[in-house]
């Protein structure tokens, strides 16, 4: 995918801290792996709560709770729209 310049605030969603609510600013990566992610529901523009995690990330989207291995968050570009709940 192309890279399109991010507002500073945007960042991976492997870096947002637990209990913070964000809207998905772009995915990035391999073609077959950003379609599974909006699959999924993380699509551009989709509010998403960060409930936990260390190793797996645990977020609930579309009000379903959905682990994630860090790289995946590594590939989801967040922009934090609320303090920590």
């Amino acid at each position: 995918m192309n890279a399109l310049p991010l507002s500073s605030s945007v960042i991976p969603l492997s870096r947002l801290p637990a209990g913070t609510d964000a809207r998905v600013a772009r995915l990035d990566g391999q073609e077959h792996v950003c379609q599974r992610l909006r699959e999924m529901g993380f699509c551009e523009s989709a509010v998403i709560s960060r409930l936990a995690g260390h190793g797996a990330l645990v977020c609930q989207v579309c009000g379903t709770r959905i682990a994630l291995h860090r790289a995946f968050g590594d590939n989801i570009h967040v922009e934090p729209i609320g303090g920590l709940r």
